[in-house]
């Protein structure tokens, strides 16, 4: 397995947000969290990035535990995320959006940046060429001299997995990453998580559109205020009566 979650709780005050949840992600995976609003499942995302700490539990990733840590060092580690909420640099350029992500791989010190020495713009040629590399895979080469407000929304969200994968990640958290998009950028998004698990990537994410998460996902874990009511594959899930009622009530 590439990510172990034992036992994780998260209290904010008196408010239990995430309650003992375990489970584990295999490599090569597209694990879905789903569950109604306030489930916790951002939580269970910033909690592995270390953006939370755990009131109690274990995050274990790769075979080193990472509870603890800062997120700088998660990240080293090899954990990437998108966000719910758009950071992006709207007046920059696609291509400067994704090259800015490269901070964490910079060899070259400060004074040779500063001084624009050659072995500093080699580095940045090096990097320039990766941020490239990425935007086309992901489709978005034709527009990486593009000014970021000028970009669909969906192109946008895509711009924000393309800053994730420029963290280099084994594992990438995806949060929400088909909001507020139409049908047509729902299906280019989709395209675009298969690819990125068809490299080699491990993905975690986040979904409030069924169907997406039913035809992504490998397997499937569902929260319900903050604890685990089902695991399984899409078919199992969808036919869950716990499932079920979380989402729209007893009779």
């Amino acid at each position: 397995m590439i990510l172990q979650v034992e036992g994780l709780t998260k209290k904010f005050g008196g408010v239990i947000a995430v309650d003992q949840l375990s489970f584990q992600v295999e490599p090569s995976e597209i694990f879905g969290i789903i569950g109604p609003n306030g489930a916790g499942k951002s939580t269970v995302l910033h909690l592995i990035c270390g953006f939370h700490p755990a009131t109690a539990g274990k995050i274990v990733f790769d075979g080193t535990e990472i509870s603890g840590l800062k997120p700088h060092q998660i990240a080293r580690q090899g954990i990437g995320r998108n966000f719910q909420a758009s950071v992006l640099f709207m007046n920059l350029s696609v291509i400067e959006n994704v090259f800015l992500a490269f901070h964490m791989h910079y060899k070259i010190n400060i004074w040779q940046n500063l001084f624009r020495l050659p072995p500093a713009v080699k580095e940045e040629k090096e990097l320039r060429g990766q941020a490239e590399a990425i935007l086309e895979r992901l489709g978005l080469g034709p527009f990486k001299n593009e000014v970021t407000r000028n970009l669909p929304h969906g192109y946008q969200r895509i711009l924000g997995v393309c800053i994730a994968l420029a963290t280099n990640p084994k594992l990438l958290l995806l949060d929400e990453p088909m909001t507020g998009m139409n049908q047509n950028e729902i299906s280019t998004m989709m395209k675009v998580v298969r690819g990125i698990r068809d490299s080699g990537i491990t993905i975690v994410m986040i979904e409030h559109n069924m169907d997406a998460i039913m035809n992504l996902c490998d397997r499937i874990t569902v929260l319900n205020y903050g604890r685990k009511i089902a695991e399984g594959l899409p078919e199992e899930i969808r036919n869950d009566q716990n499932v079920i009622e979380a989402y729209l009530g007893k009779e």
